[in-house]
């Protein structure tokens, strides 16, 4: 789906630039190998995980799901949810072309996917599968997100911020 049709787009076009909160997901996609699924972003040009946020009618895991499957070609089955983001010092973010948001973001993980790599949505330019321990340059929270799911995987507590 193009951005300006999307629910977020079209506030977009009616508020320009002011800050916008905005309810979303991210997800850590994971391989066999325990590698994570990352995503060259055609907006910040650096790597980011698959995210998004829900469409009018839409629920957070049917939201995450049509995220992954846009962003990256795959099929997620099963979604376990890890923790939660709000945290304004790390999920107020400016985009290149100015906008503003402050995410809340519910942090999934998955493991259970079916299909090919593809990065046919205009938000990707390259999808690649990384090791937790060498990490590219990454969007900021996402990678909070990322030090986050270590911890819930340490502990087994669900993670807030």
């Amino acid at each position: 789906m193009k951005f300006a049709e999307s629910y977020l787009g079209r506030l977009r076009a009616k508020v320009g630039n002011e800050l916008l909160q905005v309810p979303g997901g991210r997800i850590v996609l994971l391989d066999r190998n325990g590698r994570v699924l990352l995503q060259q972003r055609s907006d910040f040009g650096i790597w980011g995980l698959p995210a998004g946020s829900p469409e009018i009618g839409e629920a957070a895991t049917e939201s995450i799901k049509r995220e992954v499957l846009e962003e990256t070609g795959l099929t997620v089955a099963t979604l376990k949810c890890f923790g939660y983001s709000s945290n304004p010092e790390y999920e107020t973010i400016t985009y290149p072309n100015g906008h503003v948001i402050h995410c809340y973001s519910l942090l999934y993980y998955a493991t259970d996917w079916t299909g090919n790599l593809l990065a046919s949505d205009s938000e990707s330019t390259a999808l690649e599968f990384f090791s937790l321990s060498r990490l590219p340059k990454m969007i900021r929270n996402h990678r909070r997100t990322l030090s986050m799911y270590l911890r819930f995987k340490e502990t087994g507590e669900f993670q807030l911020d």
